[in-house]
Order: C-alpha cells, then structure tokens, then sequence
C-alpha cells in the first residue's frame, strides 16, 4: 500500500515553480515546429513501407497508413491553420512563426512526402506484391475474356449506383465530398462538336480494388482498381458521347469540428448539426493524376476556389488509403506471423474451464496490464460482465472515449443497469471523427437505463476510467480499472496500452470524487494517488521534475523517463531542458510529434528522445522519476500537449507494486537501449533510423520480442 501522508498533499499547494532569478535564459529557437514534426512521424510510418525486411502485406497496409493519416492531418491540422488566417487571428505557431509561413513549409514537405508515398508504392511496394502472384493490373493488360466478364461485373453490379453529373448551364458543378474518389470526364456531342465536362464519383461502398479472377470463379491474385473499370466503361454513362479525356481527382476538406458548448443548451443537438456541417468544408487540397490535362485542371482549380500550392499532381492511383483492401487478403506468410495474447498471470483461473474471479484476483494485489501482449478480453471486458452479473456489484462507474462498434463494454454496462445496478457512463461525444457513433451509443445506453453524462463544458473528458463498487463482507469495497487506452476491445489488439486493476481502498475514493465531479459541476483538486488534468497534472509533473533537478544540483542521483505520444508542451520541455542543464539524464519515449531539441549543448545535452513504430500502435504513457530513493512512477491517459493538459479531463495514476516498477524500468531499459530498433532525434528534428547492427543484421524488434516473452511465460501456481 502507498504511504497515504506522503501522498496527501495537493500538487497546487505545495508546489513550488522554478526559481529562474539568475538561471541563463533559455534560447528562443528551443522547439521543433510541431505540424513538421507531425510529418516526420508520418514519414517514418512511410519508411516501414518501404522495409523490404517487412511482410510484403503489412507494407501495403503502412502505404494505407500513411495516406490515412495525412488526410486527417490535412482535414484537422492544415484546415485549422487556414482557419486562423481566414479569420485574421493568425497568431503565431509554436516556435513563433506565422501560420502563412508554417502552411508554405507544410506545403513543400507534404508535396515531397506524398510523391515519396506514390513512389514506394509504384517502385518498391507493388513490384513486391507482383513476385508474390498479388499484381494490380490495369485494364489494357487484360485478355479479351477477362474483359468481358468484367464488364459483365460492371454492368450488374457498378453501373447501377453510378449517377454522372453534367455541368452546364443547367446543371451547376457539383459538390464534390471530401475523400471521395472522382473521375473529371469531358465529352464532345458528335452532333455539335461541342465539348461539356462531368464528374463521376467513385462509389465508396464497392471494393477498391475487383479481383480480376479466372473463368472458373477462383482468385487469380490479379486485381483491378475500381475507378480504372469504371474509366473504361464511360461509354456506357454518356451514350452517343465522345470521351475525349477522362482523369481522376480527389478533394480533402475541412472536417473539424466546432461546438461553442457555452451557446448551446443541448451538446447533442448541437453536435449532430455541426456534423452535416462538416461534409460541407472548405477544399484544402485537390489530388490529380499527373496526366490531367490543364482544361480539365484550370477547371477543378477555380471551381473548388484552391490555390496553386494546394494541387498534389500524383501517379495513378490516388487514395493509397485503399490498400487496405489488399492488406486483408488471406496470405498468412505475407503478414505478421500470428500472435495471441495471453492472459495475465493473476487472472488465469485456478482451475481449468472455469472463468477467472477477477474480484478475488484484483483483492489479492494490484494487476499491471500490458496490451496487446496481455489480452484485453481476458482482464478489462471481463472485470466489467462480471460487474455486471455479480449481484454483490451495486454500482459501475465508466468513462467511454472511443469504443467498437460491437462493443461488449458497452453491453455490460446495459445488462448492469437492467439488473437494477447504479450505473454512470461518461461518454465524450466530442471525440474527433467517432462523434456520430458516441452519439449512437450515448442514446442506446440512455434507452436501457444508464446514467449518461457528457463531462464538462469546455472540456473533453479523455481519462481512462472504470470504477466497481461491490458489497463485500467488511462493508463497500471499491475495484478500479485506469488505463492509457480506449475501452475499445478491437483497437485494443494493435495499440500498445497499460492498464492498472486495483482494489486500493485510495483509488477508489479518488475515482469516486472525480466522477462525482464530471458528473456535477466541479473539479476538485485534492487527489492522493492520482493527478488530474486541468488544474494541476501539468503542475504535478512540474513538480517531480524539479525535484529531479534539484537532486542532480546537490549531487544526489537523478533521472527522468517520459513516454508518450506527443511532446510539445513549452512549459514541460523547458522543464526538462533545466533538468538536463543541471544534470539530470532524461530519455523521452515518443511515438508521435516531439518539439523538444534534443543533444544541444548547453541546453539538452543530457537528454535522448526514441521513437518506436511496428506491428502495434505504441500508445502508453508513463512517467518515470527516480524520486531520491522513492520513485515516482505513473501511467495514464495525458500526452504533453496543451489541449491535454489544459483543455481535457485527463488522469494519472502513480504505481505502488514494486514487481510494476521493475516492470516499467525493464520496458524503458529496452525500448532506449541502442540494440533495439528504433528512430532516433537529433537537435534539428530529423529522425534517423536505426534498424540494423555494424554488420548489417537486424536490430531487437521490441514489440515481437515482448509478445514472446509473455506467451512464454509460465502460468503460475495457486496463490496464497
């Protein structure tokens, strides 16, 4: 158990700031520009692409990735920079420039990124697929009977959902939606000799790519894109026509989303309004193929109202994100080899074919989760169904960020509530791109009898929180699941997360106050294992950093270990830039977008940042201080940004068990150590791979080698 009197102390009351009064003034150019940084991540997604040592179909998916991402980037990111011109509150980034000049090195950077992108598909990705019998053909490579049950194919089942759109006098150019995939056709009436132009969109709900397939019905591995099918069949679409070109576009909008929650008496209603809104943004970028003509281009340009530097002219085809169709097909020696999560060692049952008490498990100590190397289903799901079918449970607390569409949380909850148990669910409808699905889930919880609240306004509630109280023998007794990742069974299988199951009396009175709180009106400060987001998570770190410096300062050992996902806020990286100045080594454990400078003399030479991407989405977020003997140690749901640290609910919980901290210690040692494969941060934010030894062989692939360590792992005896 934790020491309750060291622990008491709210971080806002006894925390000290620096004293900078003669400290040397830190350098104005300390950050790394954090939308380029955002690229760099994505590019060392690109780079696993192009890894020859990679499954071939694990580097189609990685292509898919990569497209993925930088269209939410484009949708969120750059049309957030545009707004803030367009509105004239262009206020500058964070390293002090202005959002003109950030959007032109945005420009230039995703220009050469997404040619590189096109380029490892066409030169390294599909050459690769095609010496493994996967080949994306194109229709003029085809025998004459391929082609004729082919367009049988798109004569039954395309060429009903196709709906051409002429635009002339009559008919004005078309909305096109944002992602969706377009052909920009012009035609001549052979009457008149007259030239007209028309759009056809790709359907989305078809298959991507149409296996081209043999006479028999069998899967040849040979596959046609859908839009260079539908291409070849314009004539059926605008009969007695001449097709005279025929190009293929793609357009990316605005799509974020704003909500003045203060305006606004129902959060729902107003949601649901600002969605269709949405569909509506404004254009940011216009992908063409490179052989669309300057009629057809000048054409696109002026109707969608998009600049010059907004055009991505790029091979065919546009929209990578689709191979994550063929990422899917069934050749197992072309993926990852297959693994399954095991069961923790505490929540095996004690005797074969009988489900594990999770209750006595959790009573007996505290239980680190590691996912997905440890099973989701077998631990967090299974803590709340039997939550929700014990009848000693009388009440289940949860937030809900993001979940599946299937999801058994959330069927627990409801047969919880239908059992006559208190139940409160948190849902954040808030949370970007799953908006429309929380709100699904939101009302079928509603229907089925449980307490569903939205958090507080102005804030998004991100913490990771469940909380069991249960009637036992000794009176009520608190069980408490908090976590890094989303109750979300489905991404729980590729995203690295950590998780703590506790029956600590502590945690559960802290649990309770919170939701009391993001249920009411309030956030109370006063926690005593957890720190909480907005009032004083930042401080708190701010706090155990310091402590660290000042134990470098008096000779006393120090050190600071810090994973996460992002790392951008000003007042922690000057923090750790002080902590490295007086001493202090600091290894920062990052997956995403890292403002920090890292091994700058006289301003971060102390200081290693790592990254880490494979198989499975590295997620968690840990918090390492050596604490002088007594170390400090907390996992959690907050990345250092501000809209974490200032804008949202988030929360942390400090580790107690000492087998946890040998276990968090043993994760940093390796994931930093210079024999795993890793990516590397320099002070002027280029990232270097380091994937092989001196002698060409590859280096230790974490993520593989703790999925076997843990299925190796032998089941324990019976506990005491």
């Amino acid at each position: 158990m934790i020491d309750e009197d060291r622990t008491s102390s709210d971080f806002d009351d006894d925390f000290e700031p620096f004293d900078l009064e003669g400290a040397p003034e830190l350098p104005a150019e300390r950050y790394l520009d954090r939308e380029l940084s955002w690229l760099a991540f994505n590019q060392r997604v690109l780079e696993l692409a192009e890894d020859p040592l990679q499954p071939v179909l694990e580097r189609a998916n990685f292509l898919a990735i990569f497209a993925s991402n930088l269209d939410e980037f484009f949708m969120v990111r750059v049309a957030g920079l545009k707004r803030r011109i367009d509105t004239g509150l262009a206020v500058p980034t964070n390293v002090g420039r202005s959002p003109v000049d950030v959007l032109d090195d945005i420009s230039r950077a995703a220009h050469e990124l997404q040619e590189r992108h096109a380029a490892a598909y066409q030169e390294l990705v599909r050459p690769a697929l095609a010496e493994h019998g996967i080949r994306v053909v194109r229709w003029t490579e085809l025998a004459d009977d391929e082609r004729a049950r082919l367009r049988e194919y798109f004569s039954l089942q395309i060429f009903p959902v196709l709906m051409p759109l002429a635009v002339d006098p009559a008919h004005p150019f078309p909305y096109i939606s944002g992602l969706s995939l377009n052909l920009s056709v012009r035609v001549r009436n052979t009457k008149t000799g007259r030239q007209e132009f028309a759009r056809v969109k790709v359907p989305q709900m078809l298959p991507r790519f149409v296996a081209v397939g043999t006479g028999d019905g069998s899967d040849d591995g040979r596959y046609l894109t859908l839009e260079d099918l539908i291409a070849n069949h314009l004539g059926d679409l605008f009969p007695g026509m001449e097709i005279v070109e025929h190009h293929v576009f793609r357009v990316t909008r605005n799509e974020d989303v704003e909500v003045e929650e203060d305006e606004t008496e129902n959060l729902i209603q107003a949601l649901e309004k600002e969605l269709r809104r949405r569909r509506f943004g404004p254009p940011i970028r216009l992908e063409v193929t490179d052989d669309m003509d300057d009629v057809t281009l000048g054409l696109l340009v002026r109707e969608l109202d998009i600049t010059e530097r907004e055009v991505y002219r790029l091979p065919a085809p546009l929209d990578l994100g689709g191979l994550f169709d063929l990422a899917r097909i069934d050749r197992p020696e072309l993926h990852y080899p297959p693994r399954v999560p095991t069961t923790h060692p505490q929540l095996q049952p004690s005797e074969p074919n009988r489900p594990a008490d999770i209750f006595k498990a959790v009573s007996r100590r505290d239980v680190l989760l590691h996912h997905p190397y440890e099973s989701f289903s077998t631990s967090v799901v299974a803590f709340l169904e039997q939550a929700a079918a014990d009848p000693d449970v009388l009440a289940i607390k949860q937030t809900l960020y993001r979940t599946s569409g299937d999801s058994p949380i959330v069927e627990a909850l409801i047969d919880a509530a239908e059992a006559g148990k208190q139940v409160l669910a948190l849902v954040e409808i808030k949370a970007r791109f799953d908006e429309q699905a929380n709100i699904s889930w939101a009302r079928k919880l509603e229907k089925a009898g449980v307490h569903v609240v939205y958090g507080l306004v102005g804030l998004k509630t991100h913490c990771k929180l469940a909380l069991v109280i249960r009637q036992e023998k000794g009176g009520l007794r608190h069980y408490s699941h908090i976590g890094t990742g989303n109750y979300n069974p489905k991404t729980s299988r590729i995203y690295e997360d950590l998780g703590l199951l506790t029956a600590d009396d502590q945690v559960g009175k802290d649990l309770t106050r919170l939701f009391n709180e993001l249920s009411g009106y309030a956030i109370e400060k006063k926690f005593k294992r957890l720190l909480v987001a907005p009032l004083h998570l930042r401080k708190g770190l701010l706090k155990l950093i310091q402590a660290e410096t000042r134990a470098a300062e008096e000779g006393r050992p120090s050190r600071i270990r810090i994973k996460v996902n992002s790392m951008v806020d000003e007042a922690i990286i000057d923090a750790l830039y002080r902590a490295s100045n007086a001493g202090v080594p600091v290894e920062v454990w990052v997956r995403g977008i890292c403002s920090l400078r890292p091994g700058i003399p006289g301003l971060s030479e102390n200081i290693t940042v790592r990254s880490i991407l494979g198989r499975y989405l590295e997620h968690s977020r840990i918090f390492s201080f050596l604490g002088d003997g007594d170390p400090q140690v907390y996992i959690g749901s907050a990345d250092m940004m501000h809209r974490n640290l200032d804008r949202r609910v988030e929360a942390l919980v400090r580790l107690v068990d000492p087998e946890h901290l040998v276990e968090i210690e043993s994760l940093f040692d390796r994931g930093m150590d210079e024999r795993t494969s890793s990516w590397h941060l320099d002070g002027e934010g280029v990232w270097t791979r380091h994937s092989l030894d001196a002698d060409g062989r590859p280096l230790e692939d974490l993520q593989n080698s703790l999925m076997q360590q843990m299925a190796q792992r032998p089941r324990p005896g019976k506990r005491r």
